[in-house]
């Protein structure tokens, strides 16, 4: 391209410059129009307008300088196009570049958003990296940067990750066709869940994935290095020749590809693309499967060790895998503590790491193994060397998702068998033969009918001695279930099943202990009045929460029963959901869905990750609690009053939406009942509402009460019991109330989100929940007003006095 078709394609925005050898400087203190182009020859990019292709709409962008063909790496308003000729480039007095469609026009289509206040004269440079930064003059800092926010050009030094202080993702995404530069459906984000990855999107729907790892340099023109610290996680590569022009890019059809401009040609040489076969395509061979890209002719989709297809029909007639794989039947009772092992599948790209655990880097392969055989749940294990840093470990402990087989690069995975697949392979790869085999097979034989004999003797003594406190046990909870249907199930103890609207599933305790690894201590999720609390997985790959009762526990039979009966009969999206019980001998336990995140408490008031929540997050945290509680008191079939909310019983999905748990002490009304009373005061101090604690008076509004103490809880980041020592009131609702009539509620709020939540929907929020806590209980709202206050942009009440209003005197 000569330069005056570069000077007819290109209006460089530039007022005045000064350059060094390694940079252009464009100072930006007053407007800059259009018209002029000032690029230094030395310089390889060049910042200016540009039209893509026969497109009419002009753009604000950063390309090559010396590659002749115009090749554009970032675009600043990529979906505000301007239409026509005209535009302005200035600086406002916070130091923002603003970018105008013509002179009048006062509304920007974009601006760089700096987010601290600036001083003085602010400096953009153009750096030789195509890196375009604002600098503030007296402090020398850079204010902002294009890097942090790139299109669909990943150049050498650029991060591809997320900053974990600021929550920050450096992603990219890509055009929408070749004429629009505009966001288009492709995107490539870090995944951080589990170990972390990379995936790249086609809408919200995973397309493709890589992992952290090989960490591989190519030859001596490029490197790449992965960051992943308490601060950041992030990928970048860089040029070890500079003379070398080298780009990835997400095209607009959904490929990344790596592309070097060849001078000789005169045009861009691609040298690798993803994806590029179906067995790139996320899931192709759905869970437990793995895809051979080499497999000409012949159907790609195969089953891991230990598997087989969930539905033949599908894999051999009509070649759809994306069912998975199942566990053989014949494997499945053997895949904990009955002589298991693993068998190594080698050289493939490693499955989905979002159920995965890394720990190294000095960690055998003899010790992971270890590791992972120690855990039930532990699918499976990778040895994976990382050059001088040492061996780390990778294990599995869910579905094994995306694995590829990969002949030319890829790591061996172990993958956990029963001890029947295990027999069967180790035959596969050699046995003895002829006298020998008939030597091996005698004492094997000898032996096994040894073991079963030692092992039937203990089974009898100790059927013979659990037989009364068996029986025991089942007639005293069969009385307090009181129901024939449940009955007829309880008794048939060897039934695994799903749970249906008229009936719950009963697990045998052998389930029960292969699901949990015999109750180990590593998966202990955590401790409650009923019992401990186990994860666990069903041989399906379920993955569940065990509540097991405890024989010295404070809750019991009653406890069980009411858990058992209502929340069996309770069906919402906040609210846990019962898989199931299990009663055998001595052992009571329920079985519910697993949620990862545990319980809201463990991350309000936890310094490091109360950063998570966000106030966004917040605030749907507190509506799904209010949909869950709206839906105990009137919208389910039977009207229900928890008696125990507080911040302990709200549980975390994956996705930090929460679900209210731990029915033991709930009650149902019924349709004309307002209130009842009790003897018994059970719950929690600090959430219980002051007629509860002092008369044993409950209903509907108790809840409302609790409600009141999760929503400040959530707002202030702290326990309701935390003030005592240091605020003049004795409690949280005292400290509060007083902020509220002294005009100071926002010092209330957690640091970690005052400077970036809006004030007037904080401000609403503790308005919301000082009506929740007012002493008179007729006073404070019912569930259906208070989702509509939160909702909607309606006039609030002025709260009244509330309850535990204690000052020190």
């Amino acid at each position: 391209m000569d330069s005056q078709k570069l000077f007819l394609q290109t209006f460089l925005l530039v007022l005045s410059f000064t350059f060094s050898s390694s940079l252009d400087t464009i100072t930006v203190n007053q407007p800059i129009e259009d018209g002029n182009l000032l690029i230094s020859n030395e310089n390889k990019f060049a910042l200016g307008f540009f039209s893509p292709r026969n497109s009419k709409y002009r753009y604000l962008g950063i390309w090559y300088h010396n590659v002749p063909q115009q090749t554009v790496v970032w675009v600043a308003n990529r979906n505000h196009p301007i239409n026509g000729s005209s535009g302005i480039l200035s600086v406002d007095k916070l130091g923002n570049l603003i970018l105008y469609s013509n002179h009048n026009q006062k509304v920007p289509v974009w601006y760089t958003s700096v987010s601290v206040e600036v001083r003085g004269t602010c400096v953009a440079q153009l750096l030789d990296s195509g890196n375009l930064i604002l600098i503030q003059v007296s402090s020398k800092k850079v204010i902002w940067q294009s890097f942090d926010h790139p299109t669909d050009t990943v150049l050498p030094g650029m991060k591809l990750g997320v900053n974990q202080n600021t929550g920050m993702f450096w992603f990219l995404t890509s055009w929408r066709s070749p004429e629009d530069p505009g966001i288009g459906n492709f995107s490539v984000k870090v995944n951080t869940i589990g170990t972390p990855q990379f995936f790249l999107y086609r809408g919200t729907v995973y397309y493709w994935r890589t992992t952290m790892w090989p960490m591989t340099s190519y030859g001596d023109v490029w490197t790449y290095s992965v960051i992943n610290n308490q601060d950041e996680i992030y990928m970048a590569y860089t040029l070890t020749d500079a003379s070398i022009i080298f780009r990835i890019v997400l095209d607009y059809s959904g490929v990344i590809k790596k592309l070097v401009w060849h001078e000789k040609i005169g045009k861009w040489k691609e040298f690798w693309s993803v994806p590029s076969s179906v067995c790139d395509i996320y899931g192709h061979c759905g869970t437990y499967g793995i895809c051979y890209p080499n497999f000409v002719g012949k159907f790609e989709c195969d089953c891991l060790p230990g598997y087989e297809p969930n539905s033949l029909r599908d894999w051999n007639i009509l070649r759809d895998a994306s069912g998975g794989c199942i566990r053989k039947q014949q494997d499945s009772s053997s895949i904990c503590g009955h002589r298991e092992g693993f068998i190594k599948v080698a050289h493939v790209k490693l499955p989905d790491t979002s159920a995965a655990v890394w720990e190294g880097t000095n960690m055998s392969p003899m010790d992971c193994e270890k590791e992972c055989r120690r855990n039930c749940s532990c699918s499976a294990y990778a040895s994976i060397d990382i050059a001088g840093e040492g061996t780390g470990c990778l294990r599995w402990y869910g579905e094994l998702m995306d694995t590829v087989n990969n002949m030319k690069d890829g790591y061996d995975i172990n993958v956990r068998v029963g001890a029947l697949e295990l027999e069967i392979a180790q035959k596969s790869s050699g046995f003895p033969d002829g006298e020998d085999t008939l030597a091996v097979l005698i004492v094997f034989a000898i032996s096994a009918w040894f073991i079963i004999i030692f092992f039937a003797c203990l089974w009898l003594k100790k059927k013979k001695k659990i037989k009364g406190a068996r029986n025991q046990w089942n007639e005293r909870l069969l009385d307090a279930i009181g129901d024939a249907c449940y009955k007829n199930t309880l008794l048939r103890n060897d039934v695994e099943g799903s749970m249906n609207p008229s009936a719950i599933a009963f697990f045998n305790l052998h389930t029960m202990l292969v699901a949990t690894n015999n109750f180990s201590q590593a998966n202990k999720l955590g401790e409650g009045g009923f019992g401990l609390v186990y994860k666990g997985e069903l041989s399906n790959g379920q993955e569940i929460a065990v509540k097991r009762l405890s024989k010295n526990s404070d809750k019991g039979i009653e406890e069980f029963k009411t858990e058992l009966m209502l929340i069996a009969k309770l069906q919402h999206k906040n609210l846990v959901k019962l898989l199931g019980c299990c009663i055998q001998g001595e052992e009571v336990m329920l079985v519910y869905e697993y949620l990862p995140n545990k319980s809201l408490d463990l991350f309000l008031f936890d310094a490091t990750k109360s950063v998570v929540l966000d106030w966004r997050k917040r605030f749907d945290v507190i509506v799904g609690i209010a949909r869950g509680i709206l839906y105990l008191h009137q919208d389910s079939r039977l009207s229900i009053v928890h008696r125990d909310l507080k911040t302990s019983n709200i549980l975390l999905d994956a996705e930090m939406n929460p679900k209210i748990s731990d029915f033991g002490l709930a009650r149902i009304f019924k349709s004309d009942q307002i209130q009842d009373k009790t003897e018994r005061i059970v719950g929690t101090f600090g959430y219980m509402s002051p007629e509860y604690v002092v008369f044993g008076k409950f209903s509907a509004k108790s809840d409302i009460f609790s409600f009141g103490i999760i929503l400040f809880e959530i707002i202030t980041g702290r326990k309701n019991n935390s003030y005592c020592q240091e605020s003049s009131s004795l409690s949280m609702i005292g400290h509060i109330w007083h902020s509220w009539r002294e005009n100071r509620a926002l010092e209330i709020v957690d640091s970690s989100i005052r400077e970036s939540c809006p004030f007037d929907k904080v401000l609403r929020c503790i308005q919301i929940g000082l009506l929740c806590v007012q002493e008179n209980v007729t006073d404070r709202p019912m569930m259906s007003t208070i989702i509509l206050m939160l909702n909607c942009e309606i006039t609030l009440p002025s709260p009244k006095q509330p309850a535990f209003n204690f000052r020190k005197s």
